[in-house]
């Protein structure tokens, strides 16, 4: 019988297992299809800046204490299993293109959270890359922007539960908990008869989180939203940093690939490319590197990102249960706020000291949330 059961295979139900791992806790992963093959392989890896002295909002301060790991766990998983995850600080340069405003209102929120941040004007935006379009008037760096390769990130964690003992079960759909007085005592598999016993469960299966949370008597409104990727050849590299406009991006990678991202659509557990979803990504590319128009288009692709109803990741302990919890929601961020997101779930089950409140991020304020939108829907039916 294992010490905990972790029901989702993800970046975030692998950096769970790892960090329970490390502290001497026997741990099985249960993954209904193959590890890290869904919304974690799909992201773009990029690691945005925080300040956890400064951050003030609950997103804030968990992108600030994964950003605090990052460097360390990228060492920590190359000496330990020969796996370079591409970690890299290439910096990133977000760019304004309507209302100045907005912009400016960015880069004050940066500030005020201690994170270094370089106000552009068309010529230093020209400096620093010169292959972008000369459309953009202002714009602001990130120089402490760091990405790393997803498929890389989750190959590196995988062989690391592999050396600290974590049983990794593929192809196990969970469908049911057996549970008695307020403990759930195991989980039952689609696959076979089988149930897989422990001491304490963790659901981190992302999209399909509600689903389990459901056979639990408890209901979380987490939405898959999905995010199409495009990725292009240029035989070399033709920027530097990372080029934010809004929710979209161009991501360098040292091999000449450019990776574009994403779209975001509501559209059920459907994870097809389309033909608009991809000719949008190319054409925002172009738009911001004009020179794309003669580079390869090597692939496409998409994902499932789990949106939680308030943009906050739920990590917490599901109600009416004592030993089951839950990370989830984590939208377009699960990479990125992982170790994190790991290492609280760690300190939740062992009883340890929390890095950060946790209050944010529970039921209580995700139910508040959806009582708030039923309201205001109410409201504007009569």
């Amino acid at each position: 019988m294992a010490d905990v059961v972790v029901v989702g295979g993800g970046v975030i139900g692998l950096s769970v297992a790892y960090e329970l791992a490390g502290q001497g806790a026997a741990v099985t992963i249960l993954e209904q299809s193959q590890f890290g093959q869904e919304a974690s392989w799909a992201g773009a890896g990029i690691l945005h800046p925080g300040n956890l002295a400064l951050a003030t909002s609950p997103n804030a301060k968990l992108r600030a204490l994964s950003f605090s790991y990052w460097k360390s766990l990228s060492e920590q998983l190359k000496n330990q299993t020969g796996v370079d995850n591409g970690f890299l600080n290439c910096g990133a340069i977000q760019l304004g293109t309507s209302s100045e405003d907005l912009l400016l209102a960015e880069f004050g929120e940066w500030q005020r959270e201690g994170v270094e941040a370089e106000w552009l004007n068309l010529a230093s935006i020209a400096g620093y890359e010169p292959a972008l379009a000369p459309r953009f008037r202002y714009g602001l760096r990130l120089p402490q922007l760091h990405q790393v390769r997803n498929p890389r990130h989750l190959k590196a964690l995988y062989r690391g539960c592999q050396s600290r003992g974590v049983q990794l079960i593929p192809g196990t759909p969970v469908i049911d908990w057996e549970v008695q007085h307020g403990r759930v005592h195991s989980v039952q598999v689609m696959t076979d008869a089988e149930r897989y016993f422990g001491d304490h469960f963790v659901i981190t299966a992302g999209a399909w989180s509600n689903r389990l949370l459901l056979r639990a008597n408890c209901w979380s409104a987490i939405t898959p939203v999905r995010g199409q990727m495009v990725l292009l050849n240029t035989q070399q590299r033709l920027i530097q940093h990372v080029i934010e406009v809004g929710p979209r991006y161009v991501v360098p990678r040292n091999d000449g690939r450019i990776l574009i991202g994403s779209t975001e659509e509501w559209v059920g557990f459907d994870k097809r490319n389309t033909a608009d979803g991809v000719c949008s990504l190319l054409e925002f590319g172009q738009s911001i590197v004009p020179s794309l128009k003669d580079a390869t288009l090597e692939r496409c692709w998409a994902g499932l990102r789990p949106r939680s109803l308030t943009g906050i990741p739920l990590i917490d302990r599901v109600p009416d249960h004592q030993n089951l919890f839950v990370a989830t929601g984590h939208f377009r961020s699960g990479l990125q706020l992982s170790p994190a997101t790991g290492l609280l779930v760690r300190q939740l089950i062992l009883g340890q000291p929390l890095s950060i409140s946790l209050a944010a991020f529970g039921f209580d304020a995700h139910v508040s949330a959806s009582e708030q939108v039923e309201g205001r829907s109410k409201d504007a039916s009569t």
